[in-house]
């Protein structure tokens, strides 16, 4: 069996920040055959990397980027729904005809069809189409980022109100810098069987204990208004958030 430092590791989305943070980190781990994978090649230059066009809307990109390669790192999409779904699956049944060794997918918290996260069915999708492909696999269950709340709180804490569509509900987030670092270090060590991790922060919040942190360390006043998902999205656009 090849060693998994010197396995061919493909991460797609490398332009990416998690996908460019996992790939640095490989290379400081010691793997000898990274391949970073990405729509357009022209645009991203890693010293030590070789660079491959993967575009999921693009089959024989796909076919020609998987061949050769032992372990995949497939990072979800920006895009959600049945196009998601679509180009997601594509990338992984183009995994199964490569004859990839070990796939690892970065999913979210509880995927399952009970889920009432909205991109869950999407992640459920790309979870089972893995499966079927016979190769060893590991499910990353990575929670929200840590970062998307550090986005958005400076706005919260500049009007005194955090709009959040949480309800009751808590949340363990995690940082992108540990999410990667997890990749990383299941990539390194090579396929274990089929493993599913929850990278996950140990203590879950609400949105009032988390506004009650954020006051803490800041010394400002924050109070929690709570909105449907629309009315979330419409306001962080209106506010210029991404």
């Amino acid at each position: 069996m090849t060693d998994s430092k010197t396995s061919k590791i493909l991460v797609t989305g490398a332009s990416g920040k998690l996908g460019r943070r996992i790939v640095e980190l490989l290379l400081d781990g010691g793997a000898t055959q990274v391949i970073a994978g990405t729509r357009d090649p022209s645009k991203l230059s890693i010293p030590g990397v070789e660079t491959r066009r993967v575009d999921f809307a693009d089959a024989d990109s796909l076919d020609a980027a998987f061949a050769g390669i032992d372990q995949v790192l497939i990072i979800s999409t920006d895009v959600t729904g049945e196009i998601r779904q679509k180009l997601q699956v594509a990338a992984v049944e183009a995994a199964g005809r490569a004859g990839v060794k070990h796939i690892v997918y970065t999913s979210l918290t509880n995927p399952g069809p009970d889920s009432v996260v909205l991109l869950a069915p999407d992640h459920h999708l790309t979870e089972t189409a893995i499966a079927k492909t016979g190769a060893a696999y590991t499910f990353l269950r990575n929670a929200i980022y840590m970062d998307m709340l550090m986005m958005s709180l400076p706005h919260a804490l500049a009007s005194g109100q955090w709009y959040s569509a949480m309800g009751q509900g808590k949340l363990g987030r995690i940082t992108r810098e540990d999410c990667a670092r997890a990749a990383a270090a299941v990539l390194l060590a090579g396929p274990q069987g089929n493993r599913v991790l929850d990278i996950s922060n140990t203590e879950l919040l609400t949105a009032e204990e988390t506004a009650a942190l954020a006051s803490a360390v800041t010394g400002k006043p924050l109070s929690v208004v709570h909105v449907d998902d629309a009315s979330l999205a419409a306001g962080m656009v209106g506010a210029g958030l991404p």
